[in-house]
């Protein structure tokens, strides 16, 4: 019989090893249809009407001439905002539908609106500006361990706020009709897009259907309906007919989600042998018209024996936060990992030996005493290291940075159905979701792994909210949970066509495995039966079994775990007379469990670290402070990294014992902490003074040289 614990390596067929996505051939050849993609019969374009304003009151709306148009089918306003105020530019307030884009964009340019303007706030880095109480919190006796410290660094650190960037706008295509409605959105939360939809609509929850094959990103920012869902919904039922409305790419980055900023002072004191002792952290800033929480500084080296922090929200008017890959961890990351080498610099320590001299601070100590060292040995640290700003004579600077990072990955709650049919073919139907990391090749690789078959001789149906529930993909939780629910069902389905097969062939099913498109006596191939002869004893009937992933019990069974710990160095060159900053090398050091997918897994890490080279060098939100436009909302001055940006990577994937028994804990978010941390601390390493802000771009590295930096 089978049993759902994971087979030894020696024993897997597909798990571990590095698939291409199954969806590639399809996405590279234009196949794919992305939301923006789909075009259904009768379909309508619709526009929307944002705010002009930060803060204003709204005297009226007049979408009178916009109705007037020919062409135009629907019109929709935001009653709610009517004799209110509109609390940031980008603020959605009036749509239409016509029958082509161009005559929407034609006449959501005619709609008026009568404002009476208000002083807004935009700036998030004078932390006076903040409202409410700030939190507060205190371990042990931080002053008097100041006071006994031999060494004592204090530094500003900042962090800004920056956009989701979807290279896939957020937006639907919808079609409410008399039978319910459907949509086709993007989406990370398939299985729930319609929570709390029905009631907007009038339409009952069970009647909407939601279909996502593919989506183009969504980092955390895709997990709702949105405002624009509803806005949709409600023009295309007015309308009687389908409507696509995806957001413009300004519109987009104002209002799609952002980072929140992160900015503020952190103490360290330490004793002459290189021991951290104490820190204090006062951190501000803000999350757009939304909440905000602090990061978590002491990051990682938690167990600092003496710590104060503070953490003020200034509540400013533009669009809210949302959920950015790892929420909280990068900004918490860069302050804490830039403070500690600030603090090795200022003793005269090597970086990576005071890194190693507090890992007893961290929960994982000897995990990252070992990654440490493959990273160093990746990088070459031996032979480039040096201590800070002494890089030599000439412009051009060389320096190594350190950073480490924790996430926890545990899988979320999700079903799977699994059927087996008489003719052999084997299919599963889970409502999740692949945002391009590549769950559907994941679900399919444990399907084909747990009936002994190619994978081309299974079927993974997803993207569907017909198909049982699954969790949003956010918190890393996606592949724990799909991976689990999918062993759990296919496991339940391969035991019920092994008692078929036992019957028949006089053996005991306790004795039978499913092994290399066979049924077989375990071990024994020569008392066998191929996987079609023992599918054809179903007759006319099917297998159809349900695996639910409830994850403590799955945790206990060893099938999925919480807990990663990943450690990343960078090896940059400044040029001091422009700036610039020019990444030579990145390497990563990342433990997730057992690996499904090492291909895609090992990209996880890639895409982690281009991401965290763009932030690092390159992306920032910035607003008008006296209108609260915000000024680069497009791809022209919203700045990625490009191939030519990104340097050298190298990622080493912890696995095998110790690991491997752990089951399956999520990667997508971890890889992306550490590389702010890691490069500012080796632009610090190079030109022996702190950049104290992201991004590091050529004008604050050559503010910061000018003022001497901060030691």
């Amino acid at each position: 019989m089978a049993s759902p614990q994971w087979p030894k390596a020696d024993k897997r067929l597909h798990i571990g090893k590095p698939y291409d996505r199954l969806d590639g051939p399809i996405k590279s050849t234009g196949q794919a249809k992305y939301a923006y993609d789909v075009n259904v019969p009768g379909m309508l374009y619709a526009k929307v009407f944002p705010s002009r304003y930060a803060l204003a009151d709204v005297n009226s709306i007049d979408t009178s001439a916009a109705e007037a148009m020919d062409g135009v089918k629907a019109v929709w306003i935001d009653e709610g905002v009517l004799g209110k105020e509109v609390r940031y530019v980008g603020q959605i307030i009036a749509a239409v539908a016509a029958e082509t884009e161009e005559l929407a964009a034609e006449a959501i340019a005619l709609v008026k609106v009568d404002y009476t303007p208000k002083e807004a706030l935009i700036i998030d880095t004078d932390p006076s500006l903040g409202s409410g109480r700030p939190s507060e919190r205190e371990e042990g006796t931080p002053a008097e361990a100041f006071e006994a410290a031999d060494v004592v660094h204090e530094g500003y650190y900042g962090i800004p706020v920056i956009t989701h960037c979807c290279f896939e706008a957020h937006g639907q295509v919808c079609d409410v009709n008399e039978a319910g409605a459907q949509f086709w959105p993007s989406t990370q939360n398939v299985s729930k897009y319609a929570n709390g939809m029905g009631e907007s609509l009038g339409v009952p929850e069970s009647e909407i259907k939601v279909d996502c094959q593919v989506m183009g990103g969504g980092f955390g920012s895709k997990f709702g309906h949105d405002k624009w869902g509803v806005v949709g919904g409600l023009l295309s039922k007015k309308a009687g007919r389908p409507v696509k409305l995806m957001l413009e790419r300004d519109l987009e980055l104002m209002v799609g989600g952002n980072r929140p900023s992160a900015y503020g002072t952190v103490k360290v004191g330490a004793d002459k042998d290189g021991n951290v002792t104490a820190i204090d952290a006062k951190l501000f800033g803000t999350g757009g018209n939304g909440g905000y929480r602090p990061p978590p500084v002491p990051y990682v080296f938690t167990k600092i024996p003496n710590q104060l922090s503070s953490g003020q929200r200034i509540q400013t008017n533009r669009g809210g936060q949302r959920a950015w890959r790892a929420p909280g961890h990068p900004q918490g990351c860069f302050i804490t990992m830039a403070a500690m080498e600030d603090t090795a610099a200022k003793l005269g320590m090597d970086a990576l030996d005071f890194f190693k001299q507090n890992l007893a601070l961290t929960n994982r100590p000897e995990l990252y005493a070992q990654e440490l060292d493959i990273a160093a040995d990746m990088i070459g640290y031996k032979e480039k290291a040096h201590l800070r700003g002494d890089s030599g004579d000439g412009p051009v600077k060389r320096g190594l940075g350190i950073s480490i990072h924790q996430w926890g990955g545990a899988g979320h709650p999700s079903e799977c159905d699994v059927s087996i049919h008489a003719d052999g073919s084997v299919e599963c139907r889970i409502g999740t979701q692949d945002l391009g990391v590549g769950t559907r090749t994941c679900v399919t690789m444990v399907l084909a792994e747990t009936m002994g078959l190619p994978m081309d001789a299974v079927k993974a149906n997803i993207g569907n909210n017909a198909y049982p529930i699954s969790g949003a993909s956010g918190g890393s939780t996606t592949i724990g949970g799909v991976s689990s629910s999918t062993r759990l069902a296919a496991t339940a389905a391969l035991n019920k066509l092994l008692d078929v097969v036992a019957a028949r062939m006089g053996e005991d099913a306790l004795s039978l495995e499913a092994s290399n498109g066979r049924i077989q006596v375990t071990g024994d191939d020569s008392k066998s039966v191929t996987w079609n002869e023992a599918c054809a004893m179903l007759g006319t009937n099917s297998i159809n079994e349900r695996g639910v992933n409830e994850p403590g019990e799955s945790t206990k069974m060893g099938l999925m775990d919480s807990g990663v710990g990943g450690c990343q160095m960078a090896d940059v060159s400044v040029d001091i007379e422009t700036g610039v900053v020019t990444i030579n090398e990145m390497v990563a050091v990342q433990d997730c469990g057992l690996i499904i997918d090492m291909k895609t897994a090992t990209t996880q890490v890639h895409g982690g670290l281009i991401m965290g080279v763009t932030y690092a060098l390159f992306e920032e939100c910035v607003y008008d402070n006296r209108t609260g436009r915000m000024l680069n909302a497009d791809m022209e001055f919203y700045r990625l990294a490009g191939l030519k940006d990104i340097g050298t990577l190298k990622v080493h994937m912890m696995t095998g014992p110790g690991f491997d028994e752990r089951g399956v804990i999520g990667l997508g978010e971890p890889p992306v902490i550490s590389p702010g941390a890691a490069i500012s601390n080796a632009v610090a390493n190079a030109i022996g003074l702190r950049v104290p802000e992201l991004p590091l771009t050529p004008d604050r590295v050559l503010n910061a040289i000018a003022k001497g930096g901060q030691s």
